[in-house]
């Protein structure tokens, strides 16, 4: 059997369900009718005597090697359970109770350290099964120095009432193992775990090899009580271990960490990823399973093939709902070939604003690299991503963000029509679809929805930074978004106040409502200026009220609904022809901003940049992260300053490990990892016929908002950093969206190519 590893932060994922109770899934747990169905492995004999389970276990051996367990428990995905009984152990032990599926591939559901003496113990932990096929309980024994005896009695498994559950999901992170970096640290920078105790003195911790050999040791460093996770906690620093290899683990308290490596590379693949990720998530265009593999494989969503009714021919909302929403002065008699895009997240949606933004921080990667990348950064290549397009001349990344840029200048406004250069703020079904629905199969009538002056100032912005970078290799491609990015310019301008409104929720896609639209004209006219130099965009971002004032709030640079940040980034890195007096004061702004950020990290003990209002973890909680390491990155490009690339580093462990779940949150990277985010067509919770989302997809991560019906059902009181639950119906905190992998192919660029 092969080694097993799991979070005990599964045990944090406890939700009460309306389905059948298990009160007797054990069977004969008190052990006085010889019906038990236990039995044992690699060196331990079994017997039953005086209404107790006798293990008597050999020495040595890992701990896995010595087993004991019980097969065919059934579950329901979804609910928890209370599982308790007795241990006996002669003397005092910590071994692993590991509650996981009984045939391959073993996906583990749910461990815990119990703890024996001499003497009867009580045990007793709640847990939440993940899935509903057959389980078993698996005892891991070696690992002794000389043979010794476990005896069981009263084992039980049952339903757990609903104030069992909320109390074992407060309990649990007290229970955790170190917390670390899953994907693995940097050789020459800081490498750090989190440990939650109680303890108020530091603690010893040993670094062990793949050998389980020491090769380090030293004291953690008290952190103090943390809110977000209720909890006291000690900083691990091994930071000056600087010898590569894989298979490391961090050891304190008993408790052992998931593995991960160091060494000089550890997020080169991951950018290729996060960035290959963007293909299968494309709207009109098949998926080629010689590219993406064969479970991706998909015919193209969304041509006009039956049963699909869009997107090749859309027409404008109508009727009832387009007056509820619009009022009657809006309607439109043409419709428009909206085909192509990327679906938005795990619906078939396409929005503006989300499009814009994501678009522009691919663009934004490859910018980094050209510029900061000393012309060797791998972004600049024609076949770095897993798409189609590999070997046509233009950068793999320039012909992803291409994709979405000519659906952005789809959705405007014809000539001659009533507001004609606006942008239309998005196309969605009339109706919410169910899961699964993969795109060619959607059945729903498309609608074009009133164009906004957000979405109009979204493809301002991010044509114009287009047509500066597509110009060395499609000129005619680059004039064509200029001349969008101006014509959206003048139409916003001339409607400055036409906001997309709230609805009830009902009508097949997202909001996306925004009535501020300052930051979106700062954001256009820096990209305008940037790439045409024109003093009338300059005159324009001198009379924003964002030219010299704050843009970086701590609980989130920049999301689509703030993108003020944006500019201000862009005309720092790429503001060459600015003033210099004015150059020198934007760029001093992002350098003390990420001064700013990093000082609140300092204060962190899981190491992100991140600090919410209220403690109160945000939708999106891990691309915000990501937003503030990017203002972080910025510094470094413009100082140089080690401590700043250390800064990103360090904020990246949490994303990947060093957090209250003890799980990776992209998909594919680390012992444990988020492999259910909300999706139509990557469904494999719900329908094993589909796959399970593609490695280098980000999940939005916890949020204390809770809006779903599996988290309202799960999480209430759930602490903020563990307000999450890998769940496929769990769009609230398990998302994924294009413009949350968009910073994750940044950062993984950055990363990558900083030294």
């Amino acid at each position: 059997m092969p080694k097993l590893q799991a979070g005990l932060a599964l045990a944090l994922l406890v939700f009460l369900s309306a389905q059948a109770r298990a009160a007797g899934m054990i069977a004969d747990g008190a052990f006085d009718k010889g019906e038990d169905g236990f039995w044992a492995a690699g060196g331990v004999a079994l017997s039953r005597q005086r209404g107790e389970l006798c293990a008597d276990i050999e020495a040595g051996g890992k701990p896995w090697d010595r087993l004991l367990g019980v097969n065919d428990l059934q579950f329901a995905a979804g609910t928890s359970y209370r599982l308790k009984m007795t241990l006996d152990g002669k003397e005092e032990r910590i071994i692993q109770v590991v509650i996981q599926r009984n045939a391959e591939p073993w996906t583990v559901q749910a461990a815990f350290d119990a703890e024996t003496i001499d003497g009867q113990e009580g045990f007793l932990k709640v847990f939440r099964a993940t899935e509903a096929e057959p389980a078993q309980i698996i005892f891991h024994l070696g690992g002794a120095e000389k043979p010794w005896r476990l005896c069981l009695d009263d084992v039980t498994i049952r339903e757990a009432k609903p104030e069992e559950a909320v109390a074992a999901m407060k309990s649990a992170t007290r229970g955790l193992p170190a917390l670390v970096n899953q994907a693995g640290y940097f050789l020459d920078g800081p490498k750090r775990a989190t440990i939650l105790s109680n303890a108020t003195k530091p603690l010893a911790f040993k670094l062990e090899d793949a050998r389980g050999v020491v090769v380090g040791e030293g004291m953690t460093a008290p952190a103090g009580f943390d809110e977000t996770v209720g909890a006291d906690t000690q900083i691990a620093d091994f930071s000056a271990f600087t010898m590569a290899g894989e298979g490391y683990r961090v050891v304190a308290g008993g408790k052992t960490s998931h593995s991960f490596s160091i060494g000089r590379d550890v997020y080169g693949k991951l950018r290729v990823d996060a960035l290959s990720w963007f293909y299968p998530q494309r709207s009109g265009i098949e998926i080629r399973g010689e590219i993406v593999g064969g479970a991706y494989a998909r015919p193209a969503g969304h041509i006009q093939e039956s049963p699909n009714r869009g997107d090749t021919r859309v027409a404008c909302l109508t009727g009832k709902v387009a007056v509820d929403l619009y009022g009657e002065d809006w309607t439109c008699d043409y419709s428009l070939d909206v085909s192509g895009g990327w679906y938005d997240a795990g619906d078939q949606g396409k929005y503006v604003v989300n499009g814009g933004i994501a678009a522009a921080q691919l663009l934004g990667t490859f910018e980094r690299g050209l510029v900061y990348g000393k012309g060797a950064s791998p972004v600049l290549s024609d076949s770095l991503s897993r798409i189609p397009e590999n070997g046509n001349g233009v950068p793999d990344i320039l012909d992803e963000a291409r994709w979405e840029l000519e659906f952005l200048m789809k959705m405007m406004v014809p000539d001659g029509q009533p507001l004609a250069g606006m942008v239309h703020h998005k196309v969605h079904d009339t109706k919410w679809t169910d899961v699964p629905m993969l795109p060619h199969l959607d059945p729903e009538e498309r609608a074009l929805h009133r164009p906004s002056t957000a979405a109009t100032l979204n493809l301002a912005a991010a044509a114009a930074q287009g047509a500066r970078l597509f110009a060395p290799y499609d000129e005619a491609f680059s004039e064509t978004l200029l001349a969008a990015a101006k014509k959206a310019w003048l139409a916003a301008a001339a409607n400055p106040v036409l906001y997309a409104p709230t609805s009830d929720g009902l009508q097949g896609g997202g909001d996306y409502e925004d009535t501020d639209i300052a930051d979106e004209t700062y954001w256009a006219a820096a990209e305008l200026y940037l790439t045409t130099g024109k003093t009338m965009y300059l005159s324009a971002l001198k009379t924003s009220a964002y030219w010299a004032g704050p843009v970086f709030p701590a609980v989130g640079a920049f999301n689509w609904r703030s993108v003020a940040g944006l500019g201000r980034l862009d005309l720092a890195l790429y503001g060459d022809r600015l003033p210099e007096e004015d150059k020198a004061m934007i760029r001093a702004s992002v350098v003390a901003a990420a001064r700013n950020f990093i000082g609140l990290q300092k204060n962190e003990p899981f190491g992100q940049i991140y600090r919410p209002a209220n403690n109160r973890y945000d939708w999106g909680s891990n691309q915000l992260i990501l937003q503030n390491m990017i203002v972080v990155s910025a510094g470094y490009d413009l100082t140089g300053e080690k401590p700043f690339l250390n800064g990103v580093r360090e904020s990246m462990d949490y994303i990947f490990g060093r957090n209250a779940m003890n799980m990776s949150y992209v998909t594919g990277y680390g012992g444990v990892f988020a492999k259910n985010q909300h999706s139509r067509w990557y469904a494999h919770q719900v329908d094993d016929t589909l796959p399970n989302p593609p490695v280098g997809t980000l999940a939005g991560g916890p949020n204390s908002t809770l809006v779903d019906d599996v988290s309202k059902a799960g999480l209430e009181g759930c602490l903020p950093q563990t307000c999450y639950v890998d769940d496929i119906m769990a769009w609230g905190t398990n998302e994924m969206a294009i413009n949350w992998n968009a910073p994750l192919v940044y950062i993984a660029s950055f990363l990558a190519d900083a030294r």
